[in-house]
């Protein structure tokens, strides 16, 4: 059985912060991703980020990805690409799946950073040949540079939705339409902004009803949705495409914590069911730790700092004192306060307070 000091399982944003602080605080550390390659969710990210110096600002995920991993150049640190956690357990030892072997890691703390999974949505025929999620599109693009279509719809205006629709554009695919089910835009006016400059129509309070082709996606049949989103009866329109892109939300990957039974409650402000954890990051099971996108759906800006004070946390309780450990904690805790302020913060302000967590 392999034995660190410290075991983190996802290779994103939440997960890579917080092996660089643990390593800067003395620690062992070993990575796991299920992944080819270490990044999560910002090596498909070619827009530039928003926020303060400190999360980046006005550079792009691709390159954050870099500079995250660049900042890991430790010889404490051991990663594992192409291996997947399949198990945790409530005496700090996971069993790992990589290679076509199984095999035990034990640690003196665990950190869960594995992120967020694509939510879909229910429609006949919606699984035809070329309808995708949003990250699905983005990894086509922008990883292994292969357009979905030519002519695609997006379903949902959160960030992702308008981002990945622009992204689309840049790489001369025509949107067709983006429709919403909501009465008004999800994501940054900005973004929205852009998109009507260009000439897409953004249509709200407009779902799937069903998806027509035979054998791959040739259009989509939309109906209008009443304040109570129930369907209006004789509104459905026909939209032809050869591509539909999904974005609907996040749902946390709670898996591993269900799996060892660390308490969990359900908050929808936070994308689906998160762990209860402490002010330390440390959930129900102890020397257990939770950070980013599993914790409540967040921007990646929000997954770096939560990673960071989890790494910070959970190398403390191990016995290793960060040398700038409180200077850190405060900088860490008033950079999120910061992000999650205003207008925009609301949702999960709102979503934190049922978890015991309040930002005023």
């Amino acid at each position: 059985m392999i034995e660190k000091d410290l075991v983190v399982i996802g290779g994103g944003p939440a997960g890579l912060s917080a092996c660089k602080v643990a390593l800067d605080a003395g620690m062992k550390v070993a990575v796991f991703e299920r992944s080819f390659l270490l990044g999560g969710q910002l090596v498909k990210q070619t827009h530039k980020f928003f926020g303060s110096e400190s999360q980046y600002a006005r550079t792009r995920g691709i390159d954050i990805a870099k500079i995250l991993i660049d900042e890991l150049d430790n010889t404490d640190l051991e990663v594992f690409l192409n291996a997947t956690v399949v198990g945790l357990y409530k005496d700090n030892v996971i069993t790992v799946y990589q290679d076509n072997k199984y095999f035990k890691v034990k640690a003196k703390a665990i950190i869960i950073a594995t992120g967020a999974s694509e939510k879909f949505l229910a429609f006949e025929n919606n699984d035809l040949p070329g309808i995708y999620g949003a990250g699905a599109v983005q990894t086509l693009m922008n990883i292994h540079g292969v357009l979905p279509g030519k002519e695609v719809v997006m379903v949902g205006s959160g960030n992702i939705g308008l981002i990945v629709s622009y992204q689309l554009i840049q790489a001369g695919v025509k949107v067709k339409a983006l429709i919403e089910a909501a009465g008004k835009i999800g994501g940054y006016q900005v973004h929205a902004s852009k998109l009507r400059r260009l000439g897409v129509d953004i249509i709200t309070n407009t779902t799937v009803k069903r998806a027509v082709g035979d054998g791959k996606i040739e259009k989509i049949v939309t109906v209008k949705l009443d304040d109570s989103w129930n369907e209006i009866e004789g509104s459905e329109q026909e939209i032809s495409c050869d591509a539909l892109c999904i974005s609907v939300g996040l749902s946390p990957m709670h898996m591993l914590l269900s799996m060892a039974e660390a308490n969990m409650t359900y908050v929808g402000e936070l994308g689906g069911l998160v762990p209860i954890k402490s002010c330390d990051y440390e959930t129900s099971l102890a020397h257990v730790y939770a950070c980013g996108d599993v914790t409540g759906i967040e921007e990646a800006s929000s997954a770096m700092v939560e990673g960071k004070i989890a790494g910070l946390m959970a190398a403390k309780h191990a016995g290793f004192i960060h040398p700038d450990y409180e200077a850190l904690e405060n900088e860490l805790n008033n950079q999120l306060c910061v992000l999650r302020q205003g207008p925009c913060g609301e949702k999960i302000r709102c979503g934190l307070k049922k978890v015991g967590e309040v930002y005023d």
